[in-house]
């Protein structure tokens, strides 16, 4: 962040602000928004993605802006740009297509709407900042390799957990530690919500059931550390992680921890119920210098040999613009998964589901998500719970048993399915 600000200062000052496009305009994005508007130097939205043009306008109007502008073409949009006028539009080729855009955040939250988008964007050589830890957990390897060979960086975001797991990871390392769990805290899960169970509680907070759903059901905290996974090499302990329950403090919580799994393992990604502080992230790491265990314990770290470093928050929308902007001015990722697809989310039922159903999709009725390892998704032919949504079932499943893809016939034509099926081609089992 202190690289980043002078540099956006810079920017200001040279009259260059940063160019974003935003897809989305949902709860977080319009605190994301007004925060990049009204509160960032060197950095502007140049244009508003949205299928409903109201809610574009809404989020505009949120942060101040009372005439945001309508775009239909690259060459409209472009005006706009040079004109300084925020723009919003139900097209995102036109975005994705512009080449006064640096950056484009992914913010629906989506799947398959989203992926055609995060692909153009960067094939047309736009940075991309996932505040989508959902797609990014089902093809996220692909997506980035493609990244690479258009010479841009795609990266998940500082303020999301998985970004600020990711930088939490950076600083352990750079003291010379070597982190074997990076972790979630979570405050309660219970897989068996839905949107009628959430309804309320969604509507207090102005989103909509299904993604308050995932929050609830574990299959949000299950993408978020299948991100992690993927970025940093790490793996599962088990079906679903460990995900003690703890109402003491972060860390006491090594004792649920065996040293010598996690060496074995070479790290994993894990999370705690109910332990303080929440919401936040943690990592435990060992340092393999007994010397730097005195300076540990002078610092108030304990006696090892897992010591416990954590960020007692996550700013979301606060936080979004740092990775835009480290993405623009120095190609660096927040959260990247540059070790390939390490850990996958796949479909559990919820309830027992009968043939002939067609799912619903992330925080629904029918299904939940729990982390398995990439390698025994494929040989069991477990469905990703990504893919999950449309999928019709050929015969019963019963609940708390994964669907897998014998199991479904799929729709035909799905982007996703598409690049995940290249993803696999990329990255064959041994």
């Amino acid at each position: 962040m202190f690289l980043v600000d002078k540099a956006l200062e810079a920017r200001e000052t040279e009259g260059r602000p940063v160019q974003v496009a935003v897809t989305g305009a949902g709860f977080i994005n319009r605190g994301m928004t007004n925060r990049i508007l009204n509160h960032t130097a060197g950095m502007t939205v140049a244009v508003i993605v949205n299928r409903t043009a109201a809610n574009a306008i809404r989020c505009y109007a949120e942060a101040g802006v009372e005439d945001p502008v309508e775009v239909n073409t690259v060459a409209e949009l472009s005006a706009a740009i040079e004109a300084g006028k925020p723009a919003y539009t139900s097209d995102w080729t036109v975005a994705t297509s512009c080449e006064q855009i640096d950056v484009l955040v992914e913010g629906t939250g989506t799947i398959h709407y989203a992926a055609p988008i995060v692909e153009a964007a960067l094939e047309g050589g736009q940075h991309v900042v996932m505040l989508n830890a959902e797609l990014d957990g089902v093809i996220g390897p692909i997506l980035h390799k493609k990244a690479q060979a258009n010479g841009v960086v795609y990266t998940g975001c500082d303020g999301d957990q998985p970004g600020v797991q990711m930088n939490l990871l950076r600083f352990v390392q750079g003291i010379g530690a070597r982190p074997l769990v990076a972790g979630n805290i979570k405050g309660m899960l219970d897989y068996y919500r839905t949107p009628a169970t959430q309804a309320k509680f969604a509507a207090e907070w102005g989103q909509t059931p299904e993604m308050v759903t995932s929050f609830a059901d574990g299959t949000k905290i299950a993408f978020e550390q299948a991100v992690v996974a993927n970025a940093t090499g790490f793996t599962v302990a088990e079906r679903g992680m460990i995900g003690p329950e703890f109402d003491g403090f972060i860390d006491d919580a090594v004792q649920f921890y065996d040293l010598d799994m996690l060496e074995e393992k070479g790290g994993i990604v894990d999370y705690i119920v109910g332990t303080r502080p929440s919401p936040g992230v943690y990592v435990y790491a060992v340092h393999d210098d007994p010397q730097q265990h005195i300076y540990l314990k002078y610092g108030k770290l304990g006696e090892g040999p897992l010591y416990s470093f954590y960020v007692p928050y996550h700013l979301c929308h606060f936080e979004v613009p740092n990775s835009a902007a480290r993405a623009v001015l120095f190609d660096d990722a927040t959260i990247e998964p540059t070790f390939g697809p390490q850990v996958d989310v796949i479909a559990i039922a919820k309830s027992d589901l009968a043939t002939g159903k067609t799912l619903d999709g992330l925080g629904g009725f029918d299904s939940y998500g729990l982390c398995e390892t990439h390698a025994i998704t494929r040989t069991d032919g477990l469905l990703t719970m990504g893919q999950a949504e449309g999928c019709t079932l050929v015969r019963d499943v019963a609940k708390d048993q994964p669907i897998t893809l014998a199991d479904v016939t799929m729709p035909e034509g799905r982007r996703v399915d598409e690049l995940r099926s290249e993803q696999d081609a990329l990255w064959p089992l041994g």
